[in-house]
């Protein structure tokens, strides 16, 4: 059995000035690298010989095996474990002739094509990449990114082939890797393939050891999304929910919104009156300050001016593990909104993508909704249920569908939500309201967690629960607004809304909540 999860993928060119490559790979197998493929692009035949030759000194001390890029009279002259291909190297049935029994072979893919095929010739582990931007190597593909790797991943089960991501992966972006990478069907990469991040550190052996311990403790992780999910009731969910209004009272958590200049004022309006603190920030020059001290983010694509800032908010609220809230705000009505939207989602984990049905459609490449602006058209999916668990699967956090009824799943429990009334689709912006009511349960979650150990999650709390309370503090509010003697249409209401958001209590909650976990 071959362990590909820390895979080494040299290239003599990044090592820093006056480190010796022998000590390099040396140190780089202490920290835990547990393959190596030598890549040797600019060497004549002789250099890469005498190269390999080391390599294959040092990792049979090791115990690693050895995988030569692309040369199979190098492999075969150092007997090394193995070869690795690229789309237009030998091909794997010829290098499979001419190397003996047992040996290695690995293929670089970049589409399910090229997965297929790979599995049809018989190789043994496929490269999945360039999953981020590199320098290390000039690439003929387009950069796939992270929620692309999944479905080559599909096209590996009930296959025995192995895989591994490459491209740009470092200690930063591995457990976003890891973790994002996971098909809808469950699959998970086998490992990971690094470059200038081991090669090109003066500190090799810790480098190494960053990595390997990542992977480990993702892969050792039992919590993956799909597969354990905690046991929830109607009665649960309605108890947590009023929990967390507890807390978010009781700690008043910071909540950094990224949002557009139509909703601003009433979602931090609402943020005040759920009993948090919001800030309404995008300058670029403060994003890493507030990273430090907000309980949740909220990144709302209502305006799209700020891109660098959302970009950079996300990655450090990965990094700290706190909830990141996505307002995919008419994502469907321009070419450039899908685009912000698919960097944005490469680059930072979402912990809940809320949305309705045609910003969710536009995100999951489903022409079963039309958008119109930031408006749905149509009558909805035929299975807003499986809907949400598939799209939940695939974007590998919790997704809320909102509308005349709310569907949310974590891609294994589904709940269904009937709380609401029809004036809350009379005034402006009562969908970002909705994601700042999440944004704001989330903290909660993330307040209620933030101790755990949180070293193989990209968010620490229940994010379900965090989505599902904040959709039900302001349907519940909206129903209780809507029958308050004052309100004669949208204009009262908005202030009334307000008004039941901060008399909201735990004990509404439980007394009001509409709730039903569904299957499909």
């Amino acid at each position: 059995m071959i362990d590909y999860s820390l895979y080494l993928v040299t290239g003599r060119e990044l090592l820093p000035e006056g480190k010796a490559y022998c000590d390099f790979l040396r140190e780089a197998l202490e920290g835990g690298v547990t393959i190596v493929q030598v890549r040797e692009k600019k060497a004549d035949t002789a250099e890469f010989l005498h190269i390999a030759n080391e390599s294959k000194n040092l990792c049979t001390d090791y115990g690693v095996p050895l995988i030569i890029n692309d040369r199979v009279d190098i492999a075969l002259a150092v007997d090394a474990d193995g070869v690795h291909l690229g789309q237009t190297d030998m091909p794997v049935r010829v290098a499979r002739s001419l190397l003996p029994p047992g040996k290695i072979i690995g293929v670089s893919c970049n589409s399910v094509d090229h997965v297929k095929k790979a599995v049809e010739d018989g190789a043994n582990y496929v490269g999945i990449g360039a999953v981020w931007a590199t320098n290390t190597k000039q690439l003929t593909s387009l950069v796939l990114g992270v929620r692309a790797v999944g479905p080559l991943l599909s096209a590996l089960d009930a296959t025995s082939v192995k895989a591994v991501a490459i491209g740009g992966i470092k200690s930063s972006n591995v457990l976003r890797t890891l973790h994002g990478s996971v098909s809808t069907t469950g699959h998970r990469l086998d490992g990971v393939a690094v470059v200038s991040e081991i090669v090109s550190s003066r500190e090799p052996f810790k480098s190494a050891r960053t990595l390997k311990e990542v992977y480990q403790s993702w892969s050792n992780s039992t919590k993956q999304l799909g597969e354990i999910s905690p046991s929830y009731t109607t009665e649960t969910i309605k108890d947590r929910v009023a929990d967390l209004l507890h807390v978010v009272k009781e700690t008043k958590p910071l909540i950094h919104q990224i949002t557009n200049i139509v909703v601003a004022n009433q979602s931090a309006n609402a943020t005040l009156a759920l009993g948090a603190s919001p800030i309404m920030a995008s300058a670029l020059e403060e994003i890493y300050d507030l990273s430090r001290v907000l309980s949740a983010l909220l990144i709302n694509l209502g305006t799209v001016t700020d891109n660098e800032s959302m970009l950079t908010a996300g990655r450090f609220a990965n990094d700290a593990k706190k909830p990141v809230v996505f307002d995919p705000v008419g994502v469907g009505a321009t070419e450039f909104r899908r685009k912000v939207a698919a960097e944005l989602l490469n680059t930072w984990q979402a912990s809940v993508i809320k949305g309705n049905a045609g910003e969710l459609a536009a995100l999951a490449d489903s022409e079963e909704v039309q958008a119109k602006g930031v408006d749905s058209i149509g009558v909805g999916f035929a299975n807003p249920a499986k809907f949400v668990r598939d799209l939940a699967r695939k974007e590998r956090c919790v997704v809320a569908l909102t509308g005349a009824i709310d569907w949310v799943s974590d891609g294994t429990t589904i709940v269904k939500l009937t709380n609401g009334h029809k004036l809350l689709g009379d005034i402006t912006g009562s969908g970002c309201l909705v994601g700042t009511c999440i944004a704001t349960f989330c903290a909660g979650a993330w307040e209620l967690a933030k101790n755990e150990d949180g070293a193989a999650k990209l968010v620490r709390g229940d994010m379900l629960i965090g989505a599902l309370g904040g959709i039900l503090a302001l349907t519940i509010a909206g129903e209780r607004a809507a029958v308050r003697s004052n309100v004669q249409g949208s204009g009262t209401f908005l202030p009334a809304l307000i008004d039941e958001l901060y008399n909201l209590t735990p004990e509404k909650i439980k007394q009001d909540s509409q709730v039903e976990i569904v299957t499909v």
